[in-house]
């Protein structure tokens, strides 16, 4: 039988900077949201408090997490809209040190909803701000669209985390994405900068996989991370079990890449900070 997971109280607040990534791409079978799992995973698995918000309508974060929808009843949606708070949303997951504010398909509606409200850019960010908690990164995985949604992510982040499929058309979705997070630092969040991106589904037996990653190293250069996530079948089967992959397989490749993903976050988080 199923239960409700048992109330933890949030952690306490502390006397510093919580760091926001969004993790975006308006194109969609990336490795987005399966990437801020494993990632958040990974961190939480070194001792960092880490806070997944789902902003996706298909809140596959959440499943991939093991929240059943029946456990949503407070979910991202009534964060925005001001009909509860981030510390009433927020639920613990099967993994320590790693806490999830849930999607619901209500999500769907937030484009109409959120057009009559005031600050409507600025709601995720006034949640998280008024929010009394203590984590060393929030994730928030946005949807597969640059909307509403994904805006409302830019602006209350301090960084875009950039997953990238090695694909034909990764650099063409890139420069759009490019454009957007130009125009929302331009207008809405001035602080706003690329954190990394990161090359998904990369296949070494595949020279357009070794050719795609070139081109966006040409392109980037020390934006993109040296950890490249590769194609992996446990990472695939592991959301159907509710389980993030470095819980349902630590030691296939894929688990690994995102250990090592990880730690090249925390490094330019840590640099970030102290610069």
């Amino acid at each position: 039988m199923n239960h409700q997971p048992e109330f933890v109280e949030p952690p306490v607040v502390r006397p510093r900077k919580v760091r926001l990534l969004a993790m975006a791409n308006q194109k969609g079978g990336v490795g987005k949201t399966t990437t801020a799992i494993n990632l958040a995973t990974a961190l939480a698995a070194v001792g960092e408090k880490v806070l997944i918000v789902d902003l996706d309508p298909q809140g596959n974060a959440s499943t991939g997490l093991g929240v059943e929808r029946a456990h949503r009843a407070v979910s991202s949606y009534q964060v925005l809209i001001g009909e509860a708070t981030v510390g009433q949303a927020m639920l613990p997951t099967k993994v320590p040190n790693l806490w999830i504010v849930p999607a619901t398909v209500d999500l769907s509606g937030a484009e109409v909803d959120l057009i009559e409200l005031p600050r409507r850019t600025h709601r995720l960010r006034d949640a998280l701000q008024a929010a009394e908690l203590d984590f060393d990164h929030v994730l928030i995985d946005c949807p597969p669209s640059l909307t509403f949604l994904t805006i409302n992510a830019m602006v209350a982040a301090d960084a875009v985390l950039v997953p990238l499929q090695c694909e034909f058309f990764a650099l063409e979705g890139l420069g759009q994405l490019m454009k957007t997070i130009e125009r929302v630092r331009g207008t809405l969040n001035p602080a706003l900068e690329i954190q990394g991106v990161v090359l998904t589904m990369f296949d070494q037996r595949n020279k357009l996989s070794g050719d795609v990653a070139r081109d966006v190293r040409e392109v980037l250069g020390d934006k993109v991370y040296n950890t490249m996530i590769p194609r992996n079948v446990r990472i695939s089967e592991a959301p159907s079990f509710g389980l993030p992959a470095l819980i349902y397989d630590h030691r296939c490749a894929g688990s690994e890449a995102y250990i090592k993903l990880a730690g090249e976050v925390i490094r330019r988080e840590r640099s970030q900070r102290a610069a």
